[in-house]
Order: structure tokens, then C-alpha cells, then sequence
């Protein structure tokens, strides 16, 4: 009987570890279940919300010329600068819009940090040709005027340069891109770098436009407001304006322009 009794523990004690393995990975998979919440959570676009087709729009703020527009499952970012960190747990980008060559408009180790692999960039050829070859081959290069759909997103390239003599060394005509971007039936207006050109003035339909404004590099705030009340986009959010007076801003557009304006602080 003593020789027996271990074989018959054993066999008793065998289903009690089965059921303890058992335990200890439901309660594995729930603190995963639960950390892939947190992440879904933390990944949120939040931000302005504007009803489109099959959806809402979101516009997300993040500093200067960077932001980020949401769509179903659609992320874009716009100007991505600042470091892979800033955009630690956020969504990989569908697609990366650069405006030009500046620095804060354009970082290649950003970027490298953000761009995920199936993620589509739309630069202009200056800015092409400063990055790094596995940039490039995810790069379109649009020029002026040309249009594409990349992640089923149509991206028109518009003109973005200076007027006014002493500004011309900041922005020649050709080398920058705007962009005029279709989403959800909605046309997005991105100004980049530019002053109060006539494409500017002569855009139609839009309903949202990011409009720049500082000194010495674009234009006054009366030069945007004037463009403004001219191409009569629906909603307009003064951006890149460090230093102006977007107060100011709002007050020119005037109340009877039509022009919804919002401001946010792109500075926080």
C-alpha cells in the first residue's frame, strides 16, 4: 500500500495542474484583452468631428503645420515633424502628406519612425529627393496641378509660394505643394507654406481649410483673411500662424463672410 499511494497522487494531482495552466492563461488573455483596449483607446484620433460620407471626419491639432485627419479607418498626417515619440501610440498613418522642404515641415527620421509599411507619402520632388531610399520608393511625387488617389483618398497638389519681394527666397513657386484632399465627399484645403496667391483665391467648394499666417516666411494675418473672404471655405482653422494674432484673424474674416472660424492652439 505505501509503494502505490505516490503513483496514486500523482494521477489525482495531474488535472490540478491542467486546471491551474488553465486559470493562469484566461487570466493571461484578459490582462491582454485589457492592454489592447488601453492601446485602442490611447490610439483615438480626438479633435473637431465633421459629419462625411460613411462617417465622420476628425481633425486633430498637434503642433505648427502637424496634424492628423481621421476617416472610418483612415489616419493621414499632415507635416509630421518633431520626433518618432511625439506620435508614440497613435494609429500608423494611411497616408503622410509632406508640404516642403523646411524643417518643419520636413523630418526624414520622423518620418521613418511613423510611416508603417503599407503607408503611401505624397511630396513634392524637392522633398523626394531628400529622403532616404526606402522613403522614396513609398513616396508619389506630385507637382502642381497633378492629382492621385492613394489610400483610396483623392490628393490634389496646388501651388504654395511667395508674392512679395523681400519673401520670395522662402518659398519659390513649384517647389512646395498645398493640397486639396477629397474624403468622405468632403474637400480638405491645406494651404502649406504660401501668401495669398491667386489659386488660393480662385479655390471652389471647399469645406475646410488650414490657412498659414506668420511673418517673415508667409503672410499677415490681413493678407489670410483676405484670401479667406474670397474663396469662402465653410470652415477655416488659422494654422502655422506663430506669433500672429489669429484673434485678429477672426475678426477680419467677419462674421458675414460666411466663414465659420476655429480657433484651436497649435501650441500647447
Amino acid at each position: 500500500m505505501h509503494t502505490s499511494s505516490p503513483r496514486f497522487n500523482s494521477t489525482r494531482q495531474a488535472p490540478s495542474r491542467v486546471i491551474r495552466a488553465g486559470l493562469a492563461f484566461i487570466l493571461a488573455l484578459g490582462v491582454l484583452v485589457q492592454l489592447s483596449s488601453v492601446r485602442a483607446a490611447e490610439t483615438k484620433l480626438t479633435g473637431d468631428r465633421f459629419a462625411a460620407q460613411d462617417g465622420e471626419l476628425v481633425i486633430h491639432p498637434i503642433n505648427h503645420a502637424t496634424f492628423a485627419i481621421g476617416w472610418k479607418d483612415k489616419t493621414i498626417y499632415v507635416d509630421p515633424v518633431g520626433g518618432g515619440q511625439k506620435f508614440d501610440g497613435w494609429p500608423r498613418p494611411d497616408l503622410i502628406l509632406v508640404t516642403d522642404i523646411h524643417g518643419d515641415h520636413l523630418n526624414a527620421d520622423t518620418l521613418a519612425a511613423v510611416a508603417g509599411e503599407k503607408t503611401a507619402i505624397a511630396a513634392p520632388s524637392a522633398v523626394a529627393e531628400k529622403l532616404p531610399e526606402a522613403l522614396r520608393k513609398k513616396t508619389t511625387v506630385l507637382a502642381n496641378g497633378e492629382s492621385k488617389t492613394l489610400a483610396n483618398v483623392t490628393v490634389e497638389a496646388v501651388p504654395m509660394y511667395n508674392l512679395t519681394e523681400e519673401r520670395l527666397k522662402f518659398h519659390t513657386k513649384g517647389r512646395g505643394n498645398g493640397y486639396v484632399l477629397t474624403i468622405g465627399g468632403k474637400r480638405i484645403y491645406i494651404s502649406g507654406d504660401t501668401e495669398d496667391i491667386p489659386e488660393m483665391r480662385k479655390l471652389k467648394n471647399i469645406d475646410v481649410a488650414f490657412v498659414c499666417m506668420n511673418l517673415p516666411f508667409t503672410m499677415t494675418v490681413d493678407q489670410a483673411a483676405n484670401a479667406v473672404r474670397e474663396f469662402k471655405p465653410k470652415v477655416v482653422y488659422p494654422y502655422h500662424y506663430r506669433g500672429s494674432d489669429v484673434e485678429k484673424f477672426k475678426k477680419l474674416v467677419g462674421e458675414d463672410a460666411g466663414v465659420e472660424v476655429r480657433l484651436r492652439d497649435w501650441y500647447r
